[in-house]
């Protein structure tokens, strides 16, 4: 079998022959990325170690591969012939991998398990959203996933004696009242190639998030809500004296150097991952508060709480040359992976958010948040949080969405143009969806 290596032990003494002595061993290639900050690889060989111990036969190869993207580009890369067995990757590329054929549906799997029902039931229903096809199949299990959240300076917060944000207009406020000339009030990293993920926070609380569950064929774009987000991010780094907030700079913040700043008390507030609570819990000189994402207008109770899920998920990849025994072994990774004490560890370790219930009541993510209500936050967050962008051919559709807002984020295109540039981005994205609907 292509993927079985056989592990030859072999005796030499001086004054006999060798003996050759061969045992069969399941090779699993695992692929993981980082994106964030935080003991990741540590994490990954302690859980292949303790795995391998209980499952002899069963060799798990982690490799780490750089980002979420670089990651699918290694995958993509191996065309016909994978060699990755397993591999956390966005969960929003779901359904580029479900058209391409190139990864197996965990379905039968869990519908083999004796506590099947129980199994899904653990899941946080936000997170197991971009998960299932279209088909109504799960096909991925939720492990590295997180949610943008807001950190701020309580202590600061408390000197200057604010509340904590719950609507837009109250987070401008605080954030104009805490902008200085050696500080941002406010930090949103939208800078760069990749300002969507943020974008959908303040989409949803507009009213109207981007994609929505169950529609792969539809992305709404150009809507008056995406238009109204896309002007109040926009404005956040915009000098005062042009219409803008003037919180912090023009064109957003980069994404490695959010946490940093705000560490660094060079931003009062910030929007992150939640993914990299533990790093900026352990290295912060200050009262580090988190909080639900103010991102739109205040609703009825006053609050404009809007968020995506984000980070990624457990491919089980099957180019049609594995195995049964190599499918069973991968999928055996993955349950191991999704077990209580592996994702409360996973979530003590590195901040992102334990994808099963049951985890939060497991040693020692229990106990932590005991300590820490801030990791308590992060889970409660999900009460507000939409699906992520999932959408056929997500990849094209990405890059058409991110380069279009990194335009009208960053000034190349003057602010009363982005209605045109959001029209122009939507004609494109709905011929690209035209043959699925």
């Amino acid at each position: 079998m292509r993927k079985i290596r056989i592990l030859a032990l072999i005796v030499a003494m001086m004054v006999m022959t060798g003996v050759l002595q061969a045992q069969d061993e399941i090779v699993i290639d695992f692929y993981f990325p980082q994106a964030v900050d935080g003991p990741i690889a540590e994490a990954m060989d302690r859980y292949s170690a303790e795995f391998m111990e209980a499952n002899p036969g069963i060799v798990i190869n982690s490799v780490y591969t750089g980002s979420y993207n670089q990651t699918r580009d290694t995958v993509l890369a191996e065309g016909d012939d994978l060699i990755v067995d397993v591999a956390v990757m966005l969960a929003i590329d779901l359904l580029s991998f479900v058209e391409a054929g190139t990864i197996a549906p965990v379905q039968p799997y869990i519908d083999a398990m004796d506590d099947g029902e129980a199994y899904v039931a653990d899941i946080y229903p936000a997170f197991l959203a971009n998960g299932t096809g279209p088909d109504g199949q799960i096909w991925t299990v939720p492990f590295q996933r997180s949610t943008p959240i807001m950190y701020y300076n309580a202590d600061l917060l408390a000197v200057e004696g604010f509340e904590v944000p719950t609507n837009n207009e109250d987070l401008i406020e605080v954030a104009q009242a805490l902008t200085t000339e050696d500080r941002f009030g406010l930090l949103v990293p939208v800078a760069g190639i990749f300002p969507s993920w943020m974008f959908q926070s303040f989409a949803a609380a507009y009213g109207q998030p981007v994609t929505v569950q169950g529609e792969p064929d539809q992305v709404y774009l150009d809507t008056p809500e995406a238009l109204a987000a896309v002007e109040f991010v926009t404005r956040l780094g915009m000098p005062v004296e042009d219409g803008g907030f003037g919180v912090g700079p023009m064109g957003g913040s980069a994404w490695g150097d959010t946490p940093t700043a705000f560490i660094g008390e060079q931003a009062a507030m910030i929007y992150h991952s939640t993914g990299s609570l533990t790093s900026i819990l352990a290295n912060a000189p200050f009262e580090v508060g988190v909080a639900f994402l103010p991102s739109g207008p205040a609703g009825e109770d006053g609050t404009g709480y809007g968020s995506p899920t984000g980070g990624g998920n457990l491919y089980l990849f099957n180019d049609g040359n594995k195995s049964q025994e190599e499918l069973d072994a991968a999928w055996a990774w993955i349950n191991f992976l999704s077990q209580p004490e592996i994702q409360a560890d996973w979530g003590a370790t590195t901040g992102y958010i334990a994808a099963f219930d049951s985890a939060w009541q497991t040693e020692p993510l229990a106990s932590l948040v005991e300590e820490f209500p801030q990791y308590g936050v992060t889970r409660d967050h999900l009460s507000v949080a939409s699906q992520e962008f999932s959408a056929f051919r997500t990849i094209d559709l990405q890059n058409i969405v991110n380069g279009q807002l990194a335009r009208i984020i960053s000034g190349e295109v003057p602010l009363e143009e982005a209605a045109t540039v959001l029209e122009e981005a939507q004609a494109q994205i709905d011929d690209l969806l035209a043959d699925y609907r």
